[in-house]
């Protein structure tokens, strides 16, 4: 009854993981739709998040195409980037493709304290329409970009934009802007659709907005087009996310933490999978973000000699050494991408090295010594003595002798079974040679001894 329970559990903890991934994953495509009822042709919302790789790139070219094929009249960029990590060859060619496209492309910087630098900044200068909610700020655009159409241009504030930043007032005072609003800024979505309504771009007039008669019939309200808002797919979602300098950092350092925790314990267990899991996504952050080779190999280096002390479970010189050297290889971790330094938050670094320290200092060692310590120095003691088999043992598994837990293996070819009760026939460093306690060698051995007369 308690094994089906159990099973009963484990169904249904699955069936709801399942259901999760299917709802985030559908929900990941489309977001829900926002406007009126009208018959306007609707306008597709791209979020422009993070720092742009390969995966952004990939998915703003997409939902181009999307529009193209679809009915859409307008693709809107809603921009909150601090630069690209791609080539600049590459972001020139997602230039051309905007520059290109048959149906208006706009980039909207937003909402409230979002920023768009280094070539997202670009991005306002390639689109037919550009503006930029309050409290946002646009500009270290570096080195302008060169598409089939010249160089990218500011016109006038170009000189500016390189090197400092501005608000959207001042931006539009400078004229880097391609809307023209009697606000300060556009706040918010809606408002981005009620500015472009009646332009004339490409070759067609937008129709964003439609005046319709209320309930009652008394009034006018102005209704704008539907917007459908579409997202990364749960894939690359997750590793878009992984290619975030703070994520990649942690995702790295703990990968290698739990790795060598698992070194030190037996059998293959839930941190290796973990750690390995976490260290395949690091990796692929490490790829993808402007990166220090020397920097990563002194974390690598850092980790290993903290793990030296480990074994002895007391923190040492290699325990310091190696704090000192993961904190300066993490602060010096990443290069520059285009939009300007790219730091670790205060709260990234502190968090990391607080885990890393309480995982090496006191958890780690400790975890060690109640599995894999004995209570005196020598282990001579335990020749002889009983325990069963935790697990199947073939050749090579986990036994508990005296409530504690040992790795062990068979002293001969023949397997031992879980729960099997055997005896420690030999001790090889810390690894346990037993034997099944009936039908041992040993008791063969006694039996061919000769009889006391």
């Amino acid at each position: 009854m308690h094994k089906s329970m159990i099973n009963l559990r484990k169904v249904l903890s699955f069936s709801m993981l399942i259901s999760a991934l299917a709802i985030t994953f559908g929900a990941s495509q489309v977001a829900n739709a926002e406007g009126g009822t009208n018959d306007l042709a609707p306008v597709d919302v791209v979020e422009v998040n993070g720092l742009i790789d390969e995966i952004v790139v990939r998915d703003i070219e997409q939902a181009i195409e999307r529009a193209e094929s679809s009915s859409s009249q307008a693709v809107i960029l809603q921009v909150n980037s601090l630069g690209g990590v791609v080539s600049k060859t590459r972001m020139e060619a997602l230039f051309n493709k905007i520059i290109d496209s048959k149906i208006p492309i706009a980039v909207w910087v937003g909402p409230t304290t979002a920023r768009a630098y280094g070539s997202a900044a670009q991005l306002l200068a390639v689109a037919d329409v550009s503006a930029m909610a309050d409290g946002t700020r646009i500009g270290k655009t570096g080195k302008l970009l060169t598409t089939n159409a010249g160089e990218v241009s500011f016109g006038d504030a170009s000189a500016t934009l390189r090197t400092t930043t501005v608000n959207s007032k001042d931006a539009k005072r400078l004229g880097a802007l391609k809307l023209t609003t009697d606000d300060e800024g556009v706040p918010v979505l809606r408002n981005m659709l009620l500015a472009m309504n009646g332009l004339s771009i490409k070759g067609q007039v937008l129709q964003t907005v439609v005046e319709v008669k209320s309930e009652s019939g008394d009034e006018l309200i102005r209704e704008a087009a539907t917007t459908r808002f579409f997202k990364l797919g749960l894939t690359e979602r997750l590793l878009h996310t992984a290619a975030s300098p703070p994520v990649t950092f942690l995702l790295v350092i703990i990968g290698l933490a739990l790795l060598i925790f698992e070194f030190f314990t037996a059998g293959i267990g839930i941190a290796g999978v973990v750690g390995a899991v976490c260290v395949v996504l690091g990796s692929h952050g490490l790829a993808t973000l402007p990166l220090r080779g020397a920097s990563l190999a002194v974390i690598i280096l850092a980790m290993l000699l903290l793990s030296i002390d480990v074994q002895v479970g007391i923190p040492r010189f290699f325990t310091g050494a190696g704090l000192i050297l993961l904190a300066l290889g993490s602060l010096t971790l990443f290069r520059s991408s285009d939009g300007g330094e790219i730091r670790l938050s205060w709260l990234t670094f502190i968090s990391g090295m607080i885990a890393i320290s309480l995982a090496f200092v006191v958890g780690m060692p400790s975890m060690v010594r109640t599995r894999f310590a004995t209570p005196t120095i020598g282990r001579e003691w335990m020749i002889g003595s009983t325990g069963r088999a935790v697990g199947t043992i073939n050749p090579l598994g986990i036994v508990r002798i005296h409530d504690a837990q040992w790795r062990a293996r068979t002293n001969r070819a023949t397997p031992i079974q879980d729960g099997q009760e055997l005896r420690v026939a030999a001790i090889d460093g810390v690894t346990l040679e037993v034997e099944p306690l009936e039908g041992a060698a040993r008791d063969y051995r006694e039996m061919r001894k000769p009889k006391a007369e």
